[in-house]
């Protein structure tokens, strides 16, 4: 979620880089904003985690082609700001964000902070899962991990049905046990949850992160599986539809999780 698309080793030193190339699907708009490391409100553009991973090389992830494909279906052309709350670190086992945890409440505390301008948390962004494969005692727990952890979130946000997207994994460390923590994702059967499946989107040569093009791919399907979530009439043709899904946008608190919140204010 952090985004690793176009981050490349340099064949010559062996350092990571990122090649910068920026799709116009991920490109800076003046409706879409982050919250920085600081708190503080602004223009977001690529990468979305550069002072969040920090002691990471970071490229394109799906933050900004969802935020991107939001203000495209928001056809009415009606204002409406789209908040992103990056709060991902690569690299992590679910267990190290566990309630009490130093990054669950450090995200905790960026989602609040993101509301007191107003708005309202609509959604949950999930995608996380790969270091987990590295053995089979976590994957096997990650189910009931993964259950617990967007239980507390939703407690602590309070808000017992916020809508929660999550995505099944496209790699791994050991393939293993890939296919046992996919089973987990796909398997969750919450209210208000929905997965989209990331397997078969292209990786870079290190075989575990996602290349640009993919991570685009990515973060429009998350965008379809979030319009799923709002009322049939503002995703049809018909006449009030623009209507009401720029009002709904404008309001709206997209809370982009764990490796990423993503969150809309008003």
């Amino acid at each position: 979620m952090a985004g690793r698309g176009g981050v490349v080793n340099d064949t010559v030193t062996g350092i990571a880089t990122w090649d910068r190339v920026v799709p116009p699907e991920c490109r800076p708009n003046p409706s879409i904003l982050r919250l920085s490391a600081d708190l503080t409100w602004v223009e977001a553009r690529e990468p979305l985690h550069a002072d969040i991973d920090a002691k990471k090389i970071n490229g394109i992830g799906p933050g900004m082609a969802f935020a991107n494909a939001i203000l495209v279906a928001n056809r009415s052309g009606a204002s409406g700001v789209i908040g992103l709350v990056p709060c991902a670190v690569g690299g992590t086992n679910i267990t190290q964000w566990t309630r009490g945890s130093f990054l669950y409440n450090q995200m905790i505390r960026r989602a609040k902070a993101a509301l007191n301008n107003g708005g309202t948390i609509r959604a949950l962004l999930w995608y996380q899962g790969e270091s987990d494969t590295a053995n089979g005692e976590d994957a096997k727990s990650y189910k009931n991990r993964v259950e617990t952890f967007f239980g507390d979130v939703r407690m602590d946000l309070q808000s017992p049905a916020l809508p929660i997207i999550q995505v099944a994994l496209a790699s791994g460390e050991e393939a293993a046990f890939i296919e046992i923590v996919r089973e987990a994702q796909l398997g969750v059967d919450f209210l208000n949850v929905r997965t989209v499946d990331a397997k078969g989107l292209p990786l870079e040569p290190d075989g575990l992160h996602l290349t640009t093009p993919a991570q685009v791919r990515l973060g429009q399907m998350l965008a379809a599986a979030y319009l799923q979530f709002l009322p049939s009439s503002s995703t049809t043709g018909t006449s009030d539809a623009p209507r009401t899904l720029s009002n709904f946008v404008s309001n709206l608190v997209i809370f982009l999780l764990l490796k990423f919140f993503s969150i809309t204010i008003s």
